[in-house]
């Protein structure tokens, strides 16, 4: 019998795992990633920083680490900052009690 912290585990990668599929796949249609690599990312960052940001993607290589980072990031909609910006655009008359 599996425990419940084995269950969580195996739950968490399963929607990891989906979740980056989907990215992967909205990069792709975008035309973001395909067959060819022509550029190279290099940086200096934290081996903890990495080896955290891969456990929590649960991905083992650089590679697939950094093009679901980047693919999220180029993805990102701007609905917080949409949102900010309709502040005070209600009219106070209007009522919004249900």
């Amino acid at each position: 019998m599996a425990s419940a912290a084995s269950r969580k585990n195996d739950n968490e990668k399963t929607i990891a795992r989906a979740r980056n599929k989907l990215v992967r796949e909205q990069a792709l249609a975008a035309g973001l990633l395909g067959s060819v690599k022509d550029a190279r990312l290099s940086g200096r960052v934290s081996a903890n920083l990495i080896e955290a940001a891969k456990r929590r993607a649960h991905v083992a290589s650089d590679t697939e680490l950094l093009e679901i980072a980047l693919s999220r990031l180029a993805l990102e909609d701007d609905f917080g900052t949409k949102l900010v910006r309709r502040k005070g655009t209600i009219a106070p008359s209007v009522d919004l009690e249900f």
